[in-house]
């Protein structure tokens, strides 16, 4: 079984940076695919970033230039800056396996406000 964590979540001012983290505890040796994904109030979830186990990177037009997804051999992370209103939701991380399919993080709220 594979849970994924998310922490860096907070409240910052409009122009502000955060920088959100995903541990998994257990093993996630076949990923094929993990990212980062926001529900705002009354909206749908969306995808924010995702990399693939290719290397090859994917941003929402919304976030491009001011977020960035990195990972490491320990936990997966959302550098994001610049932050707007608009960015206020909770934010998932997300982590395809080939064999298992989904998991998802129970989410870190993020709220950009003055």
């Amino acid at each position: 079984q594979v849970q994924l964590v998310e922490s860096g979540g907070g409240l910052v001012q409009p122009g502000g940076s955060l920088r959100l983290s995903c541990v998994a505890r257990g093993s996630i040796f076949s990923w094929n695919v993990m990212g980062w994904y926001r529900q705002a109030p009354g909206k749908e979830r969306e995808l924010v970033a995702v990399i693939t186990s290719g290397g090859s990177i994917n941003y929402a037009d919304s976030v491009k230039g001011r977020f960035t997804i990195s990972k490491d051999a320990v936990k997966m992370y959302l550098q994001m800056n610049s932050l707007k209103p608009e960015d206020t939701a909770v934010y998932y991380c997300n982590v395809h396996l080939i064999a298992t399919g989904n998991y998802w993080g129970q989410g870190t709220q993020v709220t950009v406000s003055s």
